[in-house]
């Protein structure tokens, strides 16, 4: 920025993306408690829990669109060419998800390699084949919301995905209320509807800016043509990043079908995660913050640094508090709808992940400032640091201490998390001394 960095500019820049990650949040555990009041929530919620794991896994590759777009997208040039690159990257994913969705392949998937129980694999296909429009969505929609973030239009964001959550919410409540679909479906269905519409709405909220970079108006100081081999240099470091941060969801959704109270853990999991989804999507709405504001020489670090911890302190502290209070409770049971027995084995995994937001926080910041120096490598060794924790902890959790499925993958979680947080505090350090 030219000007100089306060607080306050921090947070009017970040709010927008933070809601729109809070709005995102939000859906999770909306669609939890639906499919909870529908028939046999327990089956339903552990499809609708597996089903969105897959979907995340095929979408990967795909996710860092943003941070792409936001930090490559300068000219008429590095538009088309970013362009390109991703209608060939979300081409390849969507062939990725009907390949995965055929019968034959997706059975021996889910029942013989993840060893899902038939009424929950039966239940899981039919929510992928709904979702088979999700990857291309995705895609679309984050390189152009990464090109409002770096024209500072981040509010327009928070309008695209207003139009999401608005969505999910009416086509939710419809079949909710107007079919005899099964919960998964119905969220699995509400959910590529919703971002469907969002994409086709950033395209339009994107069109003065793309319309102006198409006619070659230079919207920043100089040119910076990028051809695919420089994008493909840059961007495999971060798909192989999301690849490996949501490929792990196949390998815990494996184990906790090894572990016990494995229908129970499959059945609570999303409904804990969506809920530290809520605190953890407002950390990661500070990746893009800072790849946007850290500037030239990094002048803009020791704001950011100061915002950084804040943060962290806030999402965490609250959190903290709802886990360890009867505020647990009312969440579990009164918002979610889940039954007493659930609800109580709920509890510990929230505690467990209490303070997840705050590493969250931390990781953002690192890979933000690694990002923003085009130095992309340490993020995807911190990942697959991160990976390989999470992997060796579930393993050593229900195969010696035969903990309980949920307990295992949120303990692992965490060590993995912090185990990336570690690793990346030396090429955090190299980048903004650069």
């Amino acid at each position: 920025m030219d000007t100089e960095l306060t607080q306050r500019k921090i947070f009017y820049f970040w709010l927008p993306l933070a809601a729109t990650w809070f709005m995102m949040s939000i859906e999770g555990p909306f669609l939890s408690a639906l499919i909870a009041r529908l028939p046999d929530p327990k089956f339903n919620l552990a499809a609708y829990g597996v089903a969105f794991s897959f979907a995340l896994v095929i979408e990967a590759p795909v996710i860092m669109m943003l941070s792409a777009a936001t930090t490559l997208v300068r000219n008429s040039q590095s538009y088309f060419s970013l362009r390109k690159f991703n209608w060939l990257l979300i081409g390849l994913l969507t062939l990725l998800m009907i390949i995965l969705v055929i019968p034959a392949i997706f059975y021996f998937i889910a029942e013989d390699l993840v060893g899902l129980p038939k009424e929950v694999s039966h239940l899981t296909h039919l929510s992928l084949i709904f979702m088979i429009p999700w990857p291309g969505a995705i895609g679309f929609r984050r390189f152009y919301q990464g090109i409002l973030i770096r024209n500072n239009l981040t509010r327009r964001v928070a309008y695209g995905t207003t139009i999401r959550i608005l969505t999910i919410v009416l086509s939710a409540l419809i079949l909710f209320f107007a079919t005899n679909l099964p919960g998964a479906l119905v969220g699995a269905a509400s959910l590529s509807i919703a971002v469907v519409f969002e994409a086709i709405a950033t395209r339009f909220m994107a069109a003065k800016i793309v319309q102006q970079i198409k006619a070659g108006v230079q919207l920043h100081s100089s040119e910076y043509d990028i051809n695919q081999k420089q994008i493909f240099s840059f961007y495999l470091p971060l798909a192989l990043t999301s690849l490996l941060t949501l490929g792990v969801q196949p390998f815990v959704t494996f184990f906790i079908g090894q572990s016990r109270s494995p229908i129970e853990s499959l059945a609570i999991m999303p409904v804990v995660t969506s809920f530290v989804f809520i605190f953890r999507g407002l950390g990661l709405s500070f990746q893009e913050v800072v790849v946007a504001l850290l500037g030239d020489q990094r002048k803009g670090y020791d704001q950011l640094k100061i915002f950084a911890i804040r943060l962290a302190s806030i999402l965490a502290g609250i959190l903290i508090i709802i886990a360890f209070t009867p505020l647990s409770e009312f969440w579990f049971k009164g918002v979610s709808g889940l039954t007493d027995y659930l609800a109580d084995l709920a509890s510990e995994p929230l505690m467990i992940m209490s303070f997840f937001p705050a590493l969250t926080v931390f990781i953002c910041f690192q890979r933000g400032a690694l990002v923003s120096v085009k130095d992309t490598k340490p993020i995807t060794f911190g990942t697959a640091i991160e990976f390989i924790t999470i992997i060796v902890a579930l393993f050593i959790a229900i195969k010696y201490f035969s903990a309980v499925g949920a307990i295992a993958a949120t303990i692992s979680f965490v060590l993995g998390r912090i185990a990336a947080n570690i690793y990346l505090i030396r090429p955090f350090r190299r980048a903004i001394k650069q």
